[in-house]
């Protein structure tokens, strides 16, 4: 009797599937092996649908992830957020499932390779540092690793969405709180200071912040995909040139920009990267954000590029110089933030009474509980989009971090179920995103009418990760991974922990994650500085039974001076308003300071809600924030 060979993941025999067409395709360039990055020429977490490469290879969805393709074998990479869903949405048969920190990439591809395979990648969606790893991984196992003119994925995809070309708009100087001219001037001098000619601005959020304008490019995020590169000439201007599509901007588009500003078709981008680096000079790029493609260009116009070019422009390895200011946001900005989550909050309370009414009834959706949170943001004045798609897990779909309710996994919300619920919404004057995980009561005989022990075990523990967070006082200096430990320290202590970073940046009416300030166990992140939002998120997930995640935006303030203080340190400002479950709380557990914590925010939102709800709401949320 013959054996039956044991099939490899990667080696799928049908011949019509995407990893079967680019292997093909692979085979016609006489490469061995391509990496599938989730990215875009911008370096964006969030994708227009044009550059869903990974999605459309390998049906993962994820907003972070990596495709490794070899003629013999293949593996999909995503982090501890998405473990089940890449599980669920992945043919396991055709790729191997790894987790992206256990199994890092460039390891999985030194051990994988053959010596003598040509490994490719698209300059365009790579950055240097990403790059490195790699490259060293091949030559590691005598391979070579090597970039492609033109991606070979696009080249099989056939029905590949077209780029997109929604129209660009001025934000007012209203909710920008300063002026573009105010801006690029303020950025020209810094460059000059440290003796750089210019700045190759290549993420869409730092230049819409830098100009003032927003756009529609990609989904719940309010950008516009274009190029920019700041000059930091002799008059201080900042004068930019900015690479955007022709279609995508008008004459009042052109006002809003003032003289300073040229608009240029996103093609003349190279030939302006040759002229730049063809005049001598720092050009400053950012090594961790900005694609490789811009440093080889450059590279190659500076020494010479076989086009008689002598002057040898330099580039200066440095943060894009926009990410930092971005960050810490002015009193307007703030201000803003804080009216938005004022209307945001109106909205959520209100629909958090309509579903303790609602679900006990039987017969509500995760996709229709979602649906109608939709439907109340977008009463509100100044909404504009959701900041994400939401988040609206019941039971065991609640311990997927990043689920997504569909059609085929639509899941009813039944009594005992621990329902998580993580949403946000773009204002023009600010950006919110908040996670409340609620009890479903209401049962039938007594049964499921009240959570379990450890479901309130567990609940209390992240929240009291929560208020550590939102309590901390810290020196200047502090970085966000600094902190990061004081929301894991209560779950630490019973043998827990969540996979994903407590804390993201969050832009004003820009993205719902933002840099380069952030909360996670890895360290890092900026130093924390006055202006910055960020979320606080700890969260628990148990695998087939529930998730647990409380999550308010934070404002970086000044801290109230104390006598003994010998520094200068900075707090929390709580921006997000809705109540906590006091269901799923165990009193007991919590220590007296956090009682006081919980009590007074509760107070807080109580307050400032109830002028804005019905009162059949405002009836409710006075129940609902009851001291514990």
């Amino acid at each position: 009797m013959a054996t039956q060979k044991k099939q490899v993941p990667g080696e799928s025999s049908a011949k019509d599937t995407p990893l079967a067409l680019l292997r093909a395709e692979l085979a016609r360039r006489d490469l061995g092996g391509f990496i599938v990055p989730h990215a875009d020429e911008h370096q964006n977490e969030y994708l227009p649908a044009c550059a869903e490469r990974l999605a459309w290879l390998t049906g993962f969805t994820g907003s972070a992830g990596l495709a490794l393709v070899l003629d013999h074998e293949a593996a999909v990479f995503a982090d501890g957020r998405y473990t089940l869903q890449l599980a669920a949405q992945t043919d396991s048969s055709c790729f191997a499932l790894l987790h992206l920190m256990d199994d890092p990439p460039p390891d999985w591809l030194a051990t994988h390779i053959k010596k003598g395979m040509t490994v490719g990648y698209d300059p365009r969606l790579h950055t240097p540092d990403g790059l490195a790893k790699f490259e060293k991984a091949c030559a590691k196992a005598g391979a070579k690793l090597v970039a492609c003119e033109d991606n070979p994925l696009d080249a099989v995809w056939a029905d590949q969405p077209p780029p997109p070309a929604a129209p660009v708009v001025p934000h007012d100087l209203a909710f920008a709180g300063k002026s573009a001219v105010e801006k690029r001037h303020a950025l020209a001098a810094d460059l000059k200071k440290q003796g750089v000619g210019a700045a190759v601005l290549t993420a869409p959020d730092s230049i819409a912040w830098l100009l003032n304008i927003r756009g529609g490019d990609v989904d719940h995020t309010p950008l516009a995909l274009c190029f920019a590169i700041l000059h930091a000439d002799n008059q201080d201007t900042g004068a930019v040139d900015l690479f955007l599509d022709p279609a995508k901007g008008d004459e009042a588009l052109d006002v809003h920009l003032g003289p300073d500003v040229s608009r240029h078709d996103p093609g003349e981008l190279g030939a302006a990267l040759d002229r730049l680096a063809a005049g001598g000079g720092k050009i400053l790029l950012d090594p961790a954000h900005s694609a490789a493609w811009f440093f080889d260009r450059i590279t190659a116009a500076a020494s010479g590029g076989g086009n008689g070019n002598t002057a040898k422009g330099k580039i200066e390895r440095a943060a894009d110089p926009c990410q930092l200011p971005k960050a810490c946001k002015n009193d307007i900005e703030l201000e803003g933030m804080r009216a938005a989550h004022l209307r945001d909050g109106a909205s959520l309370v209100t629909f958090l009474a309509w579903l303790a009414r609602t679900a006990p009834q039987g017969g509500l959706t995760e996709m229709a509980a979602a649906e109608r949170l939709e439907s109340l943001r977008a009463g509100n004045d100044r909404f504009m989009d959701l900041s994400f798609p939401t988040i609206s897990g019941s039971g065991p779909n609640g311990a997927i971090v990043h689920y997504r309710a569909t059609p085929e996994n639509d899941r009813e919300l039944v009594p005992g179920d621990i329902y998580l619920l993580d949403s946000g919404a773009q204002y023009r004057d600010g950006t919110t995103d908040v996670t409340r995980t609620v009890f479903i009561g209401g049962a039938v005989d007594g049964e499921n009418g009240a959570p379990t022990p450890q479901q309130r075990d567990h609940f209390t523990r992240v929240l009291q990760g929560h208020m550590a967070i939102a309590t901390a006082r810290f020196p200047q200096g502090t970085r966000g991974g600094q902190l990061d430990t004081l929301a894991r320290v209560p779950l630490w202590r019973a043998g827990l922990d969540f996979d994903h970073g407590t804390g993201h940046g969050v832009g004003s009416y820009l993205g719902v994650h933002e840099g380069p300030q952030r909360m996670g166990k890895l360290g890092g992140g900026a130093v924390l500085a006055a202006g910055m939002v960020l979320s606080n998120e700890p969260g628990y997930y148990k695998a087939g039974a529930y998730g647990i995640r409380i999550e308010n935006l934070l404002a970086v303030t000044p801290a109230p001076k104390m006598k003994s203080a010998e520094r200068a340190m900075l707090a929390f400002e709580t921006l997000t308003l809705a109540p906590i479950d006091r269901v799923l709380i165990e009193p007991g557990l919590l220590e007296p300071q956090e009682r006081a914590w919980l009590d007074a925010y509760h107070v807080r939102v109580r307050e400032a809600l109830t002028p804005l709800v019905d009162a059949e709401t405002a009836a409710w949320l006075e129940a609902a924030t009851q001291p514990i």
